[in-house]
């Protein structure tokens, strides 16, 4: 990897105007200088287009304002995969439209990287962003969750998989994971039968089948909570459920279909997460008699 390599930054983004700028001038704001910034529109109807237009303009050399050829919207997978199509950087970060980064995340995830040539990737910690709202009831809300990994784990093909199955490691925040482009290309980008829900957990589903993921216990990122996320709206809705069961329905292909190797702990923490989708009922029986002997133990 060269000393400076171009870190293409790409941000997928439909009708998120009142935080576009924000995320953007995060990203302006790094103190590593070498990076490009790929908006990718999936066909924005409340002025977010306008303002990444404006940015594309005033900054030509490093910012460009991507649109799909076909109708829109297509999904966030989509659009990020519109966004590798076009991305030059010898290295991939993703950051959706209404989060933000912090100034030295480019900085040191990039050295970082360079330390570790076995990592096919990079991640760390995420803050749930709350106070942004500027509501006395959000001030003390924010939290950094736990990853389940040790700092500095190196998780080889598979490992962070079988993790998030077994909900033992934490799906990494797409603002936080910096990817080798030859990684993501291997893996086949994101899976646009995912255009919202577990759009991103598919992509490290794919992305976990063939490459290595390093674990720093280090927050370089802000998620931003809203009511009207794409999860948050799913939970509401009660659609969360029934998108986990899709998603692991198509992984259970998605394995079928990779190279032959030794997958029996893959596979088995897929068939008991199946069993927990399949089975609502019973397992939240079971978990809830679980936390009951836990609760008279302590």
């Amino acid at each position: 990897m060269s000393a400076t390599p171009l870190v293409s930054v790409i941000v997928p983004f439909l009708d998120v105007a009142p935080y576009l700028a924000e995320a953007i001038e995060s990203v302006r704001a790094q103190t590593y200088p070498n990076w490009e910034l790929l908006l990718c529109d999936d066909g924005s109807t409340d002025g977010s287009s306008d303002i990444a237009r404006a940015y594309a303009q005033g900054d030509a050399a490093r910012i460009r304002h991507l649109v799909h050829d076909g109708p829109t919207p297509q999904g966030s997978s989509a659009a990020r995969n519109l966004g590798l199509r076009h991305a030059r950087g010898e290295l991939i970060a993703l950051l959706d439209g209404d989060d933000v980064w912090l100034p030295n995340k480019l900085a040191d995830q990039v050295a970082i990287l360079r330390e570790h040539p076995e990592a096919d990737a990079l991640y760390g910690l995420t803050e749930l962003w709350y106070s942004w709202t500027g509501a006395p009831a959000d001030a003390n809300r924010d939290l950094v969750p736990p990853s389940g990994a040790a700092d500095g784990s190196l998780l080889g093909p598979r490992a962070l998989l079988s993790g998030m199955l077994r909900r033992e490691l934490l799906v990494p925040c797409t603002c936080s994971i910096v990817m080798r482009s030859d990684a993501v290309r291997r893996a086949g980008g994101f899976a646009n039968e995912f255009p919202g829900m577990h759009d991103d957990v598919a992509f490290y589903s794919r992305l976990s089948l063939v490459g290595s993921f390093l674990f720093v216990a280090r927050q370089w990122d802000r998620y931003r909570q809203r009511p009207t996320s794409t999860y948050a709206t799913a939970r509401e809705s009660g659609e969360g459920g029934r998108a986990r069961l899709r998603y692991l329905t198509w992984l259970e292909e998605q394995i079928a279909a990779s190279p032959a190797r030794d997958d029996r702990v893959l596979r088995a923490s897929l068939r008991a997460a199946l069993r927990r989708e399949r089975h609502p009922r019973l397992f939240g029986i079971v978990d809830r008699l679980r936390n009951a002997l836990e609760g008279m133990r302590r």
